[in-house]
C-alpha cells in the first residue's frame, strides 16, 4: 500500500507506523505501538547479552601445594572435573615453597598424578611452564 494509506491506518488504530527495512524497494514498514516494540527489543538485546556470556568459558584456577594429601587432592580433582564439565577451562598451578624449589622434578611428577587423575577426556594446551615459584599448566575437556 502507499505511505500515505499506511499513515492513516496507523493513526486509525492509535499506533506508530516504524520502517523495518530502508534498504528494500520499496521500504518495508510495520503498524506497530512503538513503546511495545521498544520494550520487547530491550528484553530480547538482555537475552541475546544473557546468552553470550554463558558461553563465554572461563579460566578457572587450581593451586596445589608439593606437600597436598592424597584426600586433599582427591578433592581439588573432582572441582577441576566440576569446571571443565562446565566447559570452563582450568590452570593448574603447582606452588613451591622455600626449599621445595631444589626438587622441581617432584612437581612435574604431581602434575602428571593430577592430569592422570583428571581422565583421559583432557586435553592439556600447550607445555607446563615454571614461573617464578610456580609450575603451572592448563588443561580443556576434548
Amino acid at each position: 500500500m502507499s505511505s500515505r494509506e499506511a499513515q492513516l491506518l496507523a493513526n486509525q488504530q492509535g499506533v506508530d507506523l516504524v520502517e523495518i527495512a530502508a534498504n528494500a524497494n520499496p521500504p518495508v514498514v510495520k503498524v506497530i505501538d512503538w513503546g511495545k516494540f521498544q520494550y520487547q527489543k530491550m528484553k530480547e538485546d538482555a537475552k541475546n547479552r544473557k546468552k553470550a556470556r554463558e558461553k563465554q568459558s572461563e579460566l578457572k584456577q587450581m593451586k596445589i601445594g608439593l606437600k597436598i594429601s592424597d584426600n586433599d587432592l582427591n578433592i581439588k580433582v573432582r572441582k577441576m572435573r566440576g569446571f571443565l564439565d562446565d566447559g570452563d577451562r582450568v590452570k593448574i598451578m603447582i606452588v613451591f615453597k622455600g626449599r621445595e624449589m631444589a626438587h622441581k622434578e617432584i612437581g612435574t611428577e604431581l602434575l602428571h598424578k593430577v592430569l592422570g587423575l583428571l581422565g583421559e577426556d583432557v586435553i592439556e594446551e600447550g607445555k607446563s611452564q615454571f614461573n617464578g615459584r610456580n609450575l603451572s599448566a592448563q588443561v580443556r575437556k576434548k
